[in-house]
């Protein structure tokens, strides 16, 4: 046994064979640092980036202290984002697979507020939600936090950020205030500590160094003039070739900008930014995730709470000029043992913010030289996939196995033709190969009467279209 295996934490028999089923065998650095006051029921400030295992660091936790027995929410969880909600609840679904019948619910905006009055009638043990509208439920006196044991504020930079300060102080006050309290967050400045203190009592503080391995990720620097930005983008991309790349601008502004040079030079590019509907921020990261969309263009803010797997390049088209942002984005690369590219174009006017980074990870950075880039004659490459959005969902009881069924029957494509499938409340998204996504669309439309927009599924008919970036 190892110093760092699980079982050597005073855990119940179900949840160690359940963590040794999921191939949770030795704790990351952020698990075994906090674990072990979690356990003893401290309060806790963990500092860690996202991907360092934070979320089964307090899923453990909660899970720990919960009585499965006890039909009350006795875990809240506390998200930036809807997606980082959902990705939070299925790994806590995950965790407590070996400790009998646990029921974690999802409440953020953007969903029917309706169905989700419904599913907490029915009760839960652990809730994982937005800020504003667990706000929104507590304000109803449809959620009931009486009996919560275990809070947790994951990303509570990003929350605070973001403006949420106000909404998560309305929810700590309707807690019990004998709680455990765990704070999860990827820089911890001074004027979050003052806002958040008086949320903990005695906390345990635990920094897990926001360095990269230099093996897994490769950083790489280069001098350009301030218009030259968008353009140097696009020489990265055809010389580095990688296949999905999260590209950060600081302004919204340049975010649609560098999306429509990216485009017109043909690449599969979506930008993502603050204002988005939140159907059309859901619909960017499907594309992006299924491959349909090769870069992603977005601002600090408009990424927090994503967890993209997989991503083999990050590029800092504007130089962050806060250091612990520049390691968090880079650090979105090169996760999970994959090796990852981070590229950085810089302004001889943000020179000063580089000597910063130097400075806090101890070590020079490498400049190259834009002009070296081999992107001659190279044509930008389209994403992978196509995106075909069919215009029903779960209310229509139409499931994953539905579509892979009509697709590799019907339509008669391979299995291994079909990428992701997501099914939300009314829309379904497939993607396919790029090249065989018309052929798709024709063997489901064939005999069907309502027109050539309309597919045949479990023998029922539904509109669909391509949508691409």
């Amino acid at each position: 046994m190892t110093p760092n295996a699980f079982s050597t934490l005073p855990l119940s028999p179900a949840l160690l064979a359940n963590l040794d089923t999921l191939g949770y065998h030795e704790m990351t650095t952020i698990q075994a640092e906090s674990l072990p006051p979690v356990l003893h029921g401290r309060d806790l400030i963990a500092q860690a980036k996202t991907g360092s295992g934070k979320t089964a660091a307090f899923g453990i936790g909660i899970l720990h202290r919960l009585n499965p027995a006890w039909f009350a929410i006795q875990g809240l969880v506390l998200c930036p984002t809807r997606e980082l909600a959902d990705q939070v609840a299925n790994e806590l679904r995950r965790l407590a697979r070996g400790e009998g019948n646990i029921k974690v619910l999802t409440l953020t905006g953007g969903a029917p507020m309706r169905a989700q009055i419904a599913s907490l009638e029915h009760g839960a043990h652990i809730v994982v939600g937005t800020p504003g509208r667990i706000r929104d439920h507590l304000g109803r006196g449809t959620l009931n936090l009486a009996n919560v044991q275990t809070l947790v504020l994951d990303e509570a930079d990003r929350m605070t950020d973001m403006g949420f300060y106000d909404e998560i102080a309305g929810i700590v006050s309707a807690c019990p205030k004998r709680r455990q309290t765990l704070l999860f967050s990827a820089t911890y400045p001074d004027d979050i500590r003052r806002a958040t203190e008086l949320f903990l009592r005695d906390p345990v503080e635990v920094k897990v160094e926001a360095q990269h391995d230099a093996s897994q990720i490769e950083q790489r620097f280069y001098e350009v003039g301030f218009d030259e930005r968008d353009q140097a983008v696009g020489k990265l991309l055809k010389h580095f070739k990688p296949v999905s790349t999260l590209a950060f601008c600081n302004t919204k502004v340049h975010c649609r900008e560098l999306a429509d040079e990216l485009r017109a030079q043909g690449f599969s590019a979506l930008a993502l930014y603050g204002e988005l509907e939140q159907r059309e921020r859901d619909e960017i990261l499907i594309l992006f995730s299924n491959r349909s969309c090769s870069v992603l263009v977005a601002t600090d803010v408009a990424a927090r709470g994503l967890d993209i797997a997989n991503l083999g390049a990050v590029i800092n088209v504007d130089v962050s000029k806060d250091t612990e942002i520049h390691i968090h984005r880079v650090g979105r690369t090169g996760r999970a043992g994959e090796t990852g590219l981070a590229l950085s174009l810089c302004a001889p006017n943000e020179k000063k913010w580089v000597r910063l980074i130097e400075q806090y990870q101890g070590a020079p950075v490498e400049w190259h030289d834009v002009k070296a880039l081999d992107d001659e004659d190279l044509a930008a490459v389209p994403a992978p996939m196509v995106t075909l959005c069919i215009m029903g969902g779960k209310k229509d009881k139409l499931r994953p196995g539905d579509l892979l069924g009509a697709l590799t029957g019907d339509a008669g494509l391979d299995k291994e033709q079909v990428g992701k499938i997501n099914v939300t409340e009314f829309m379904t998204y497939v993607a396919l190969e790029r090249g065989i996504g018309e052929q798709a669309f024709k063997r489901l439309n064939a005999g069907n009467k309502l027109g050539p927009d309309f597919g045949n599924i479990k023998g029922r008919s539904f509109k669909m279209r391509f949508i691409d970036a």
